[in-house]
């Protein structure tokens, strides 16, 4: 039986907010989500470095990561960016050294704990020009062409929604801006047992999507050179989806 769009996010807020009550993985080995004493390992394996993780305050690297869209996007001293799904702030603190004193991070999170919880690592780590507001990204709680660039990490699949969410990161960006995001989608077509698991929906893959219906949604909502310029098989520990499953990085630009 199909669940529900609310369904489904009560579901993936439940599961988030366990994970950050106890600091552990809220889903299968091997998913995009990982426990916390496996966070920096996880990291590593999907693309950053000793410093960046080491540049964090303690606790904000939960290990939930499929990429790193700091990487991608190229961030300008005085950009004004926007994390959908930020969890407890481990990109947003990234994004924050790369636009300065002049610039500002937007965190939004549809968890209450993880908001508390990236709020709390905010002032552990004396950040002044970063922000974490309570939302849902098929609804940001943010103004009309007010944002240079939207990064995303491994949360865009999380939504049964996603035509809503490229149509609000369309909105949200100024004429010019990016959309430059890690995620997950698939190569094939998942078993009908693993799309009914609650596990797999937290985990990151019930919800994925099909890599070219992901890339015709972000077009579909008035991006233009919407474009995959990374790809790598995703392996997933404890659930029969081998070869099913993929990380990719994507960007698109709003034109002028």
């Amino acid at each position: 039986m199909k669940r529900q769009p609310d369904a489904i996010k009560k579901i993936v807020r439940e599961g988030y907010a366990r994970a950050v009550k106890q600091a552990a993985s809220c889903c299968s080995a091997g998913s995009c989500c990982g426990s916390a004493n496996k966070a920096k390992d996880i990291g590593k394996a999907v693309g950053y470095s000793d410093a960046e993780m080491n540049a964090v305050p303690e606790g904000a690297n939960l290990g939930f990561g499929c990429g790193n869209p700091v990487a991608l996007a190229s961030l300008r001293e005085g950009d004004i960016v926007l994390d959908l799904g930020s969890g407890a702030g481990f990109d947003a603190f990234l994004a924050s050294r790369g636009v300065g004193k002049t610039g500002r991070v937007i965190g939004v999170d549809m968890t209450p704990e993880m908001v508390d919880k990236a709020k709390e690592n905010a002032v552990k780590g004396g950040y002044s020009n970063v922000e974490f507001r309570l939302g849902e990204i098929e609804k940001l709680p943010v103004e009309d062409s007010s944002i240079d660039v939207i990064i995303s990490n491994c949360v865009i699949n999380l939504s049964p929604e996603k035509d809503r969410v490229f149509r609000e990161s369309f909105r949200v960006l100024k004429p010019g801006g990016r959309l430059m995001v890690s995620d997950l989608v698939l190569a094939k077509e998942l078993p009908d047992a693993v799309k009914e698991s609650v596990e797999a929906y937290v985990g990151c893959l019930a919800g994925a999507i099909m890599k070219e219906e992901y890339l015709s949604l972000i077009k579909k909502a008035g991006f233009r050179d919407a474009e995959v310029i990374g790809e790598s098989s995703y392996p997933v520990e404890g659930m029969a989806v081998e070869g099913s499953v993929a990380s990719i990085k994507v960007i698109a630009k709003k034109a002028f």
